[in-house]
């Protein structure tokens, strides 16, 4: 299986540098390991998180693309739905099938159809429109909600490779 999850990976990564989306970079760590990589997301326009870039990891399981891959921001970030690990918490990364919770749809979630830029153009979304209703960071999706100006200022302070 991992010989398809390579191949699958191999052809992401021609389609990435030869079409990359606007405002993302992202391919694998080293040539040695196509199952990890590094990306840089710059925060949307017109949002708290613009000027900023985001550093983050996306680990591929084996048996990619069955499986969706797990995605980490290595930088700090304050955002309703990414942990303060700086694990993402996005429908589209989650596994397959019927969610056991009842609240996302097998269409929300994962499936082989998806792909990297997909997720990172998800993911750049997710910066600009956070979703508040199922948070990874309680705390911050409490202030979006209930206090943005304080919201902004928080995340502004925190931004990586802004010039402030």
């Amino acid at each position: 299986m991992a010989g398809a999850a390579l191949r699958r990976l191999l052809a992401e990564y021609k389609q990435l540098t030869l079409n990359p989306p606007e405002g993302i970079l992202a391919g694998p760590v080293d040539e040695e390991n196509f199952f990890e990589w590094e990306a840089l997301i710059t925060g949307p326009d017109e949002t708290c998180f613009e000027g900023g870039v985001f550093p983050a990891k996306l680990m591929f399981p084996p048996d990619y693309p069955l499986s969706p891959p797990k995605m980490k921001f290595t930088c700090d970030l304050f955002h309703p739905n990414v942990y303060s690990d700086g694990r993402v918490c996005i429908s589209i990364l989650h596994a397959p099938g019927d969610d056991p919770t009842g609240y996302e749809t097998r269409a929300e979630r994962w499936s082989p159809v998806q792909s990297v830029e997909k997720i990172l153009l998800s993911v750049v979304s997710l910066l600009a429109e956070p979703n508040d209703e199922s948070p990874a960071n309680v705390d911050a999706a409490k202030m979006w909600r209930d206090n943005r100006e304080e919201f902004n200022a928080k995340t502004v302070r925190l931004l990586p490779a802004r010039s402030h």
